[in-house]
């Protein structure tokens, strides 16, 4: 696979255009305070399935080829990947089917197929899942839609970063949370080409660590994959991912479970915002990293609002005294 480079991302920004608004980039006195930075927060939460990576399925989609298009599509999500396919599916009038786990969040879920997608549902964990995925492909002849090897899923997601930079031109670091990596390389690409040295930072749950660990090792490793956040669940690395990452990733953050409940709850009360344990654990990252922040001015990527009630009173309840 070819890395994407930065005019893919220019060329995304136009696919993209017409079919999602701009979304915000807010501050908040109280992140501000809490963090020591000017902290600046992308909403992602706020594109129409309430996660950043309906801008990868728009774009891929978008160029697929009349061929594949009549073939139909199939992948394997937790959930915001799967609604990106769903999304953009229905839009250039595509068939699509989305392998889940038995799991999955019933919210997303429900959003698939209200955007009349096919969900399957299959195994304990994402990896489960997409091994079945991939085997239906296989069998029926499906374009599979890989979750992360997909540069055109990568140079879409960019976009993010790019508006980013648009809006806040001296900002110094951008701090993204990763799963399977494609938002976090996509920050890399943008910020390699715009200003060399804004520092892109990851971040992952310890509980499900494998891109941490692919990336500290510069190696594809697996990893146990316990993790509530559904969007920093992944047992195995990305290659292509990864491989943007190696060269462009300047520091990658773990933090425990609790970390990322708290930071749920300062963005509720502090930023005033719904997000999902993996948009809010580029908050968990900033606020664990806050003495080498401190002054300076931060963009952190909210990448999705899809919690579950479950999730929500999870982090309510775990949450310590504001």
């Amino acid at each position: 696979m070819e890395k994407p480079g930065f005019k893919d991302v220019l060329i995304a920004k136009r696919q993209i255009r017409p079919h999602l608004s701009r979304t915000p980039l807010h501050s908040y006195p109280a992140i501000n305070s809490l963090v020591g930075a000017e902290v600046y927060i992308k909403h992602e939460n706020y594109q129409p399935i309430g996660a950043f990576k309906v801008r990868g399925g728009i774009n891929l989609i978008s160029q697929l080829t009349c061929e594949e298009r009549s073939r139909g599509v199939i992948t394997a999500s937790t959930g915001n990947h799967g609604q990106s396919v769903a999304f953009a599916a229905r839009l250039f009038g595509v068939n699509a089917g989305i392998v889940v786990p038995e799991k999955a969040n019933p919210g997303k879920v429900a959003a698939m197929q209200g955007m009349g997608a096919e969900v399957i549902f299959y195994g304990a964990t994402f990896d489960e899942a997409k091994l079945h995925c991939e085997a239906l492909a296989e069998k029926h002849g499906y374009r599979y839609i890989h979750s992360g090897n997909e540069p055109l899923l990568i140079a879409g997601v960019a976009t993010l970063a790019l508006e980013m930079l648009e809006d806040q031109t001296g900002l110094q670091v951008i701090i993204v949370p990763i799963g399977g990596g494609s938002g976090a390389a996509g920050a890399c690409i943008v910020a390699r080409a715009i200003n060399r040295d804004i520092r892109v930072i990851g971040v992952q749950s310890e509980a499900s660590p494998a891109a941490y660990e692919s990336w500290r090792q510069r190696r594809l490793v697996e990893a146990p994959n316990r993790t509530f956040a559904e969007g920093l669940a992944t047992g195995t690395a990305f290659a292509l991912p990864q491989a943007i990452l190696w060269e462009g990733l300047d520091a990658f953050v773990l933090l425990p479970e609790e970390e990322i409940l708290q930071a749920m709850v300062w963005m509720v009360a502090r930023a005033h915002t719904l997000t999902e344990a993996a948009g809010a654990a580029s908050l968990a990252a900033a606020y664990r990293l806050r003495n080498e922040l401190k002054g300076k001015k931060v963009g952190i990527v909210c990448s999705g609002g899809n919690t579950s009630l479950k999730h929500l009173r999870q982090a309510l309840n775990s949450a310590k005294e504001e």
